[in-house]
């Protein structure tokens, strides 16, 4: 077969003869038109995060790979990168790859006209050159060219080049790429080669789905238009993102169709959006292996394993998801569950319709499947989806409180209204597990439904159980004193299972530990980790890492909390092939609050991302935690219309989850009205302490927030302040104390000392609350609790400012200097020599005007100490006169 480089080929050669060109030139000008960058659309949302990533890695020598699924925008992101960089489009090297340019001699070729290297690599061939020489040759002549000119190549498609002899080629070229040149691949698939030696020289960088998909922030700006025409609401586009998890190209496709059609359709049914699945992502599998994604798209979470114990009843044909993942389809590696994978959202939904023939027995497969392992709620689920009655009921009788608390219990919650009533009256066992199942929800109300509606017999035979459902329903509504009675009265029964107990145990922990018992609530930890390892469940250890790890966020220990969540994760993620636990987003969700109470604002966002996704998705409670520690974070930060937008986030999702307005209803009026005296808005601050006042006299302390009726009355003393009404925000305080006395977490005490400095401020002077903010700037920074004062920052901002020159030169000090405005180099109290505490006293006295005389009687002190404290602040001062001295300490804002 003759080479494609050469004359003969397409007869050239006559062609050639007839113009007078050389041999192959004709050939050599069609492989130009291949190298075409691609047009990018008018109006492409800007992304300049994206933009700086590719315009770091293009430094000389340096590869990007840019590895994601069909529609991530890959080529449009590098072409808008480079671009934004004001490399001149002659340096731009764009060559796209088909399956045809395996061929060895053909990818030189291409190369060689990619990189403009005027010999022809078939003389060199002709002649006995190897590949690998003639590579060498043409890197060797691009080295001796004399430019200052940066080029980048970018090889688009690389996930087509599957040939051996050609992988060495590229390996080499990018390796020995000329220093005035940068490599670009993109890809659908993974390198086929190892790059950990270009990784250890800094040379190479990787930009995978997680960073090419859209955020929800990105998703509204696209379809803010759409949104402004009404043609949209915001929930709708709240939807999309969770359907396409930021997918780019349906996300487009979607805005298209709306924009140019009055018709309207849901996404997965939007003629361009479905046009794009059917052909560009799936359009190059056989039939059978799109039966295997339909499996796996009922499946939802899938495994290899799993599938393949469920080959028999998938016809024609077979894919298993790690090679669906391999060859660059939408479908996720869930992190840090092992090897279970999951299609994206929107694809699932799409292969869903029409449903495959044999789903029933397909779904009863995958229960026994489960329940051969031990995963309860998976096994239920399963068989609920198949119809099977005797199933469901035979799985009910068999598990175990531990392993609905540890394990994802959210699809078993949306199965519930499928649920056929006479399954609940013939299973007293399956009522008990709805009632687990909804009081996880937060749907106290139905869990006690279903209790109260058992026949008096079953009651009595299932009493002690009955009674652990009601302690765990107790504590999340808030009640502490009353659940810890409960869970003391199901303990003492003598009839809960080692899982009942684990339960019970964990729910007295948290009771305890929102008493200020932290010695007794350590204790009940202890043996609820006990319970757990015995009974040998990941899930259930994970959530009794996280209580213990509570019980320290209450003791104010956060680098002790932080240290066994990290552990706990470092532990859970080891284990290999096994389905999501909701003690793993638990314990990630803590350790975001732990890093937002020390101000590590970064890396708690790249956190909060991803575990709020799995919380959404697994329908877990601590999605709420999660959308409080970003309004918290967007208020501090000044973000207060995000803020309120989370805010109206959490409750419309609260909302549709059915979970009890008493578990979520405070923590939102709570947050409304912090962000309310952000504004200003002391109005609507009072309106919605009002509301929240029953809560507060009623003593609730939810278990996710129990910081936060200290933290109400704190607020309470913020909005007094905030309307000059320092009597009332006084005697606020002092009830606090009194009403809670120790059990006041270590957070909401050093709120509460905060709010006393700012008060003795006012009524005392400077010297006597500057001692108490020391202590508490002392305290706080050997955990690092930066919170409290981000959260006071509007009321402390005057009294930092006079104080922050007093304050010990600590990087926890340097923090709070950047929280405030008051870096070192920029502090306007910063003195030589620090002021003492009686110095600032006198000179206070000496602001008002007294005599030397006056402020002896005064402090009851001699003259000849007051004249010796005068002498002293002139010459820290630097100043001769009472006057200079009164001036220049209202110049430093020690005043």
């Amino acid at each position: 077969m003759k080479s494609f480089r050469d004359g003969y080929a397409a007869n050239d050669e006559f062609q050639s003869a007839n113009s007078g060109l050389q041999r192959g030139e004709l050939v050599r000008d069609l492989l130009r038109q291949r190298l075409q960058a691609p047009v990018l659309p008018e109006h492409s949302l800007e992304r300049p995060h994206l933009d700086a990533l590719v315009k770091d890695a293009l430094a000389p020598q340096g590869v990007l790979f840019v590895e994601a699924p069909c529609g991530y925008g890959k080529s449009h992101t590098v072409a808008t990168a480079v671009k934004a960089a004001g490399i001149p489009e002659g340096c731009v090297r764009w060559l796209p790859l088909n399956c045809q340019d395996n061929a060895p001699t053909r990818f030189l070729n291409l190369l060689s006209v990619a990189l403009d290297v005027p010999e022809s690599c078939d003389i060199s061939l002709q002649g006995g050159t190897t590949f690998h020489d003639v590579l060498a040759i043409m890197l060797l002549a691009l080295k001796r060219e004399p430019t200052e000119q940066r080029s980048v190549l970018i090889l688009d498609g690389l996930h087509q080049i599957t040939n051996p002899a050609v992988i060495v080629l590229l390996q080499q070229l990018v390796a020995d790429i000329p220093s005035h040149f940068s490599v670009v691949m993109l890809s659908r698939q993974a390198l086929p080669y190892e790059t950990h030696a270009l990784e250890l020289e800094n040379r190479f960088t990787r930009i995978g789905p997680e960073k090419l998909e859209f955020s929800r922030g990105e998703t509204f700006e696209l379809f803010r238009d759409v949104l402004n025409t009404q043609q949209l609401t915001s929930v709708a586009i709240d939807h999309l993102y969770d359907l396409t998890e930021g997918w780019p190209t349906p996300l487009a496709l979607y805005r298209r169709d709306i924009l140019q059609s009055a018709d309207r359709h849901a996404v997965s049914e939007a003629p361009g959006v479905e046009r794009f699945l059917k052909e560009s992502v799936l359009g190059s599998l056989a039939h059978g292996q799109v039966r295997s994604l339909k499996a796996m798209s009922e499946l939802g979470l899938c495994s290899d394993e799993l599938l393949l114990a469920l080959e028999p009843l998938i016809p024609d044909g077979f894919l298993l998801p790690s090679e669906a993942y391999e060859r660059g389809l939408p479908i996720k590696v869930m992190p840090g569950w092992g090897r279970w994978y999951r299609l994206n959202p929107l694809l699932m939904e799409w292969l869903k319709a029409p449903v495959m023939a044999g789903y029933s027995d397909r779904m009863l497969a995958a229960s026994r499947w489960f329940g051969s392992r031990d995963q309860f709620p998976e096994a239920l689920k399963y068989s609920l989806l198949a119809g099977d009655s005797d199933e469901v009921i035979r799985i009910a009788s068999e598990g175990s409180e531990a392993l609905l608390l540890g394990q994802d219990t959210a699809s078993l919650l949306r199965l519930r209204k499928s649920l056929p009533a006479q399954l609940l009256e013939r299973s007293p066992r399956l009522r008990i597990v709805y009632s687990w199942v909804h009081a996880i929800g937060g749907q106290f109300r139905q869990a006690k439904m279903l209790l109260d509606g058992m026949d008096e017999q079953s009651y009595q035979e299932y009493e002690t159980r009955i009674c652990a459902i009601k302690a765990f329903i107790l504590r999340g509504e808030g009640q502490v004193t009353p659940a810890l009675e409960m869970a003391d009265l199901a303990l003492s029964g003598g009839e809960l299972s080692p899982q009942g107990q684990l339960v019970t145990q964990m729910v007295r922990a948290s009771a305890l530990c929102a008493s200020g018992r932290f010695s007794d609530a350590r204790e009940a930890n202890r043996a609820a980790s006990r319970l757990a390892r015995e009974a040998g469940d990941s899930g259930s250890e994970a959530l009794a890492v996280y209580a213990h790890a509570r019980i320290e966020l209450g003791k104010g220990a956060l680098k002790h909390a932080e240290q066994l969540l990290r552990t706990a994760l470092d532990t859970v993620i080891q284990e290999q092939a096994r389905p999501a636990r909701i003690g793993e987003t638990r314990l990630q969700l803590n350790l975001v609050l732990v890093l937002w109470h020390q101000g590590r604002d970064a890396e708690a966002d790249r956190l909060l991302v991803s575990c709020g996704r799995h919380a959404e998705q697994t329908r877990d409670l601590g999605l709420l935690l999660a959308m409080a520690i970003r309004v918290l974070m967007c208020r501090s930060q000044g973000r207060l219309e995000e803020a309120f937008t989370w805010v109206g986030r959490a409750e419309r999702t609260m909302h549709t989850w059915q979970v009890d307005e008493s578990l979520y209803v405070p923590v939102l009026e709570a947050l409304k009205a912090s962000c309310w005296l952000a504004q200003n808005q002391l109005e609507s601050v009072a309106q919605a302490l009002k509301k929240l006042q029953p809560y507060r006299e009623a003593g609730c302390v939810p278990e996710l927030f129990p910081m936060m009726p200290g933290l109400l009355d704190c607020l309470q003393v913020r909005l007094d302040l905030a309307k000059g009404e320092t009597l009332n925000a006084r005697e606020t305080l002092s009830n606090t104390r009194k009403r809670h006395g120790e059990a006041i977490p270590w957070g909401v005490d050093l709120h509460m000392r905060l709010l006393e400095a700012i008060l003795i401020n006012q009524d005392k002077g400077f010297a006597a609350a500057q001692n108490i903010l020391v202590a508490v700037v002392s305290e706080a920074a050997k955990e690092h609790f930066i919170s409290p004062f981000a959260e006071l920052k509007l009321e402390l901002s005057e009294l930092m400012a006079k104080a922050y020159s007093q304050l010990p030169k600590t990087p926890f000090r340097d923090a709070l200097g950047r929280l405030f405005g008051l870096a070192a180099g920029e502090s306007p109290a910063s003195l030589a020599e620090p002021i003492s505490e009686r110095e600032l006293v006198v000179l206070e006295l000496i602001a008002k005007g007294l005599s030397n005389q006056e402020i002896a009687d005064t402090l009851h002190i001699s003259l000849h100490t007051v004249k010796t404290h005068a002498r002293r602040l002139n010459a820290k001062l630097e100043v001769r006169s009472r006057t200079q001295a009164t001036v220049r300490a209202r110049e430093l804002g020690l005043l």
